[in-house]
């Protein structure tokens, strides 16, 4: 990270002060200040908006330690920060909006943007550092009010938006969370209802309560198939082309006419048929669950051919696992929206007891509904009242 400011810059703040290490790495997360030991406001605008060089100050949480800059704003992120921001900025609630604040991803209380195209929430702690004292408050009375993605002019106080934010998001998501490569987000009047190819499991019902699809939706935006045997490349070009790809083994207890491994090799076959072409920058995205009836050597292959780790969504009433699935994908922040990760062996006690009883009514598709969340950010939707049930 950068070093402290120059002497004209020189920061009030003992506990800011306090934040820099000998040896000039980032700092310990514990040690990051609260809110209440930042830089008093005129020293915080002359840091970012005076000085010819990237700003100092880290706009998430006021560390001196800059390690890079904020994608959507204005401002300098130190490291912490930096990883907390990749982790959470795509995690959404059961409301359809996001979980974090979209400057620290951190926060208590959130204020929600009230454009029904966004889905964007601030801290009030934000708020009232970046743009002024007893601003949250005011945002609090009004009875609408658009955040600062939204608005028409692009500074409030000292927070600005970064022109092409967009295209700042795409470039600090390649940059600092490779190999993790993340599509442009697209602005609304340029969204196009979702193409979905959904094999083995079918996501429909998932798909409407989220919005993505229509009732009695028009035929083509979701293709559903239960078996792929005879299916060729020509097949789907035909269908598609498709925004998503959803595939699943079957649920534990079912009968099915395959082995485990099957759904993972047709599965990544029908991907490489769906996929755009190389270097296009149309959005697209993949999701592969399964149900714990993959073999060690399945997962094996699965992790391998899909090119990422899985991670394991749990469904956990009380101190109890009750249903858990696998889940391989390149969505925004799937690999975010999980507990702590149950072991192997609790897994596979969980898939001995989950075949000894009937399947239950949380099936795979339930489970990752979730997950798609963040697909808004880059497709139409037609509903803004979700439910975290169906």
């Amino acid at each position: 990270g950068r070093g402290p400011f120059p002497d004209s810059m020189a920061l009030s703040s003992p506990g800011t002060l306090n934040l820099e290490t000998v040896d000039g790495s980032d700092p310990d997360p514990a040690l990051l200040p609260d809110r209440e030991q930042w830089p008093p406001p005129c020293e915080i605008r002359e840091a970012l908006f005076s000085s010819q060089e990237p700003p100092y100050v880290c706009i998430c949480c006021g560390s001196l330690q800059v390690h890079t800059q904020h994608p959507l704003f204005e401002g300098g992120m130190c490291a912490p920060c930096k990883d907390k921001f990749l982790e959470c900025l795509f995690l959404y609630d059961d409301d359809g909006y996001q979980s974090y604040c979209s400057i620290c991803c951190a926060g208590e209380t959130l204020l929600i943007c009230e454009n029904p195209d966004c889905t964007r929430c601030y801290c009030f702690e934000c708020v009232d550092t970046l743009v002024g004292p007893g601003t949250s408050g005011k945002v609090h009375a009004m009875s609408y009010w658009v955040c600062f993605l939204c608005l028409p002019f692009p500074r409030s106080g000292l927070l600005q938006r970064r022109r092409k934010w967009r295209t700042w998001l795409k470039a600090f998501y390649d940059r600092e969370a490779n190999p993790l490569e993340m599509y442009k987000t697209v602005p609304v009047w340029k969204r196009e209802p979702i193409r979905v190819l959904s094999l083995f499991g079918d996501i429909k019902k998932e798909l409407t309560s989220l919005g993505f699809l229509e009732d009695g939706s028009k035929p083509g935006r979701l293709k559903h198939l239960d078996d792929v045997t005879n299916v060729v490349r020509r097949d789907v070009n035909e269908w598609g082309p498709f925004d998503l790809t959803y595939g699943s083994t079957p649920a534990l207890g079912h009968t099915c006419d395959h082995p485990p491994g099957w759904y993972v090799y047709q599965f990544h076959r029908i991907l490489q048929y769906a996929r755009p072409l190389p270097g296009s920058p149309q959005p697209f995205f993949w999701m592969f669950v399964d149900n714990l009836v993959l073999t060690e050597e399945d997962l094996d292959v699965a992790t391998r051919f899909l090119e990422t780790d899985p991670v394991t969504i749990q469904d956990v009433r009380g101190r109890t696992v009750q249903n858990a699935v696998r889940v391989w994908s390149n969505i925004p922040a799937v690999k975010s929206r999980h507990s702590a990760l149950v072991s192997q062996e609790e897994l596979s006690l969980l898939a001995q007891d989950r075949q000894r009883v009937k399947p239950l009514a949380q099936g795979p598709a339930t489970l990752v509904k979730n997950c798609f969340l963040p697909l808004r950010e880059y497709f139409k939707y037609f509903s803004t009242e979700l439910t975290s049930s169906l």
